[in-house]
């Protein structure tokens, strides 16, 4: 049963299953239509200056001058996603965010970084249900090109995670992991 007086967005923000038959369900179809309408603009935008002002507008929040996105960029909901200052995004990133991503100052994040906090239960009986979990990534962190960093994980700060991995657990401070799954293939400090 729904629970009546907090809203789909914060039933998932909260680490929610939602079923696609919830009566709620079709307000994250008409939100995703109007960030994909900011999106548009953004994807086209060479001013640094105006993506900063479209990426403000699409996470209802002030993105520092110090922070940098290199578009082509793509993300669903956009309102639960946090970005701290002097953070680097590179080109065709992927953020999904209606459980949360959190991006601490002095980040990089390199081409074809999906942060992605929601996901389906593997049986298929309950498969179309979305799934949320919050992504922490703390301060100073690297991503490498093409890595996947899933629902409810935290990357620790100082650590970097390699190319092409896939992250499914936390993280601790001051490591290199890498490889499916990222396991920790060295101490950094």
């Amino acid at each position: 049963m729904e629970n009546q007086y907090r809203t789909i967005f914060q039933r998932l923000l909260n680490g929610e299953s939602v079923p696609f038959n919830a009566s709620e369900y079709y307000k994250i179809g008409n939100a995703c239509n109007d960030t994909r309408k900011l999106l548009v603009q953004l994807n086209n935008e060479t001013d640094l200056d105006l993506i900063r002002k479209l990426l403000s507008d699409i996470t209802a929040s002030n993105i520092d001058t110090s922070t940098s996105l290199f578009p082509p960029f793509q993300i669903n909901y956009g309102k639960n996603t946090k970005i701290g200052k002097n953070v680097f995004i590179n080109f065709d990133c992927t953020f999904l965010d209606l459980g949360g991503i959190t991006i601490e100052d002095d980040v990089m994040i390199a081409p074809k970084v999906s942060l992605l906090s929601e996901g389906h239960p593997i049986d298929i009986k309950y498969r179309k249900t979305l799934t949320a979990g919050k992504i922490h990534i703390k301060k100073n962190v690297w991503i490498g090109a093409n890595a996947t960093i899933l629902q409810g994980v935290t990357i620790g700060e100082n650590s970097v995670v390699a190319a092409g991995s896939v992250v499914s657990k936390d993280v601790p401070d001051n490591v290199v992991v890498g490889g499916i799954p990222a396991k920790i293939i060295k101490s950094i400090i």
